[in-house]
């Protein structure tokens, strides 16, 4: 018997998290017939986790965006539930501690915008109800993103229906917040979440960070009692209940193209399959310029298209066991967001380069998910997020020294912002920069968050784009690289959304069939 059939209806390269969210979606609608092929001997890419000295750690995820509670499920875990995908999801306590050194800054916000914008006027009285205007500004315009994503109007409509959505779609989010003359201690501290989309707050487009404070604030952060891992597991384990194909170990090096449509992909084993659709987890930048076989079927524009788009920023992340648990430790925060300045533009530059970096993101796992370690020890992470500028020129000899320098300049900064000690209390320490996520997963130039979100190009041009922007019939992206941009949480979007383009092809090319055959009998 074939390892594989002669031909599929879906072939979806990556079994990530945004290629299982397309097939799910596929199979919601009633496609059935599909094929995952994964490089890896684990689903889920880069949601997953590693083992030292009998301890799972997570590899990846500080908190899970879009899913909502039970009561009130946002677009991700809705989709999840829909889906059959049952996750233990475990909401995170806080939304973040922000420490700023030099302006003696130090204040916590809870998810619920109500309490966050209460916190801030007990430090900053006066401000509370001007704080809750500007998130409530931010909640229109998520709520006009949700819609606009799935449902498409006229321009005119746009303006009738989602008014404050098209009044700041041009202007970025430093713009935006400025008209509201907040003080610049309270426009630091509704600034950390900044770092999550990469750009500075003067170029980052006030859509996306209205989309994200949103999000974060209004049904709070999840993480998984089983690590992302369980995300993982749990998509695989759902998508072959529904009847795809599944297979581990199995890494597509080309995808065939004829007269401007896929017909299939070849594995670097050899196996050429053929298929009516092809999703691709590989970014844009691999598959237009080593993938599409042969490469003179790749119109001129896909290059250009690509060339055009500046990668988001990638992960630096020193991840430790300690021993000892968070309260003797003195570890009160899950997430800490902490630096010495929020300039943002001078941050920029600083995460352009390999170091050191000022502005830090702290996780203790064990906060959200106590159950996350062994019995008197805790799960930490010191987090920055630079571009893959600065490592391009990184020789291999001086790989390991670099990161070693890299952690201790991180703990030693995380140690004096917040006066907690952990050198020696650390049993397990992993370094990963963006050399690993590329030597790992594959991920172009080691980028997690796919394309930079700027003015011209962010989620809402690329919807408008997306028929511009799609080069070869048949081919779907799937993953940080796509529309949707960023995250664990857009990544399950992006497969959707790839999900939504071959169910809208199959209709068209259905109706055209239809219509074809009825003039065949009218003749």
């Amino acid at each position: 018997m074939a390892f594989y059939k002669e031909h599929y209806e879906v072939v979806i390269i990556g079994g990530g998290l945004a290629g299982m969210a397309c097939a799910l979606q596929l199979q919601l609608k009633g496609v059935k017939d599909i094929l995952i092929l994964e490089k890896h001997n684990l689903p889920g890419g880069l949601a997953t986790s590693y083992v030292r000295d009998g301890i799972e750690i997570e590899a990846t995820l500080h908190e899970m965006m879009s899913i909502g509670s039970k009561k009130d499920r946002l677009k991700v875990g809705a989709f999840f539930d829909e889906a059959g995908v049952s996750i233990d999801w475990l909401k995170v306590p806080e939304a973040y501690r922000f420490i700023q050194t030099t302006d003696g800054i130090d204040i916590t916000l809870h998810a619920g915008f109500g309490r966050m914008s209460m916190e801030i006027d007990a430090q900053y009285p006066g401000w509370g109800k001007k704080v809750l205007e500007f998130m409530d500004l931010c909640n229109t315009v998520y709520d006009s993103m949700n819609t606009l994503s799935v449902t498409p109007m006229s321009k005119v409509q746009m303006l009738l229906q989602h008014p404050e959505f098209v009044k700041t779609a041009g202007y970025t989010a430093q713009e935006v917040m400025a008209t509201f003359g907040f003080p610049k201690e309270v426009e630091e501290i509704l600034t950390p979440y900044w770092i999550y989309v990469g750009n500075p707050m003067s170029t980052l487009p006030f859509t996306i960070y209205a989309f994200l404070m949103a999000d974060y604030f209004r049904g709070g952060s999840y993480v998984c009692r089983g690590f992302s891992h369980e995300m993982s597991m749990k998509m695989q384990a759902r998508v072959e209940e529904n009847g795809a194909q599944f297979e581990l170990r199995q890494e597509v090096d080309k995808i065939l193209v004829r007269d401007g449509r896929v017909y299939g992909v070849r594995t670097k084993r050899g196996d050429e399959i053929h298929a009516d659709y092809v999703v691709s987890g590989a970014y844009p930048n691999k598959v237009y310029t080593q993938m599409i076989e042969p490469l003179s079927e790749v119109p001129e524009g896909a290059v250009k298209h690509v060339n055009g788009r500046r990668l988001s920023v990638c992960p630096v992340s020193v991840m430790m066991v300690l021993e000892g648990t968070p309260e003797q430790l003195g570890i009160k925060d899950y997430n800490i967001f902490s630096g010495n300045t929020m300039d943002t533009d001078e941050i920029w530059k600083d995460l352009h380069t390999t170091g050191p970096y000022r502005f830090l993101t702290s996780i203790c796992l064990n906060l959200a998910n106590p159950g996350c370690t062994p019995e008197g020890y805790t799960q930490f992470s010191i987090t920055t997020l630079p571009l893959v500028d600065g490592f391009l020129d990184l020789k291999e000899s001086e790989y390991f020294d670099f990161k070693r320098r890299l952690a201790d300049q991180m703990i030693s900064e995380y140690e004096q912002t917040t006066g907690v000690h952990l050198r020696e209390h650390i049993v397990e320490i992993e370094v990963e920069t963006p050399v690993t996520v590329s030597h790992y997963v594959g991920a172009w130039k080691g980028s997690i968050y796919g394309y930079s979100h700027s003015i011209d190009d962010h989620a809402v041009a690329r919807l408008q784009m997306k028929e511009e922007d799609h080069f070869i019939e048949g081919l779907e992206f799937a993953g940080a690289h796509a529309i949707s941009g960023n995250g664990m949480g857009p990544a399950v979007t992006n497969g959707r959304a790839a999900a939504k383009a071959i169910l809208e092809d199959l209709e068209r090319r259905d109706k055209a069939a239809q219509k074809e055959a009825k003039g065949g009998a009218d003749r």
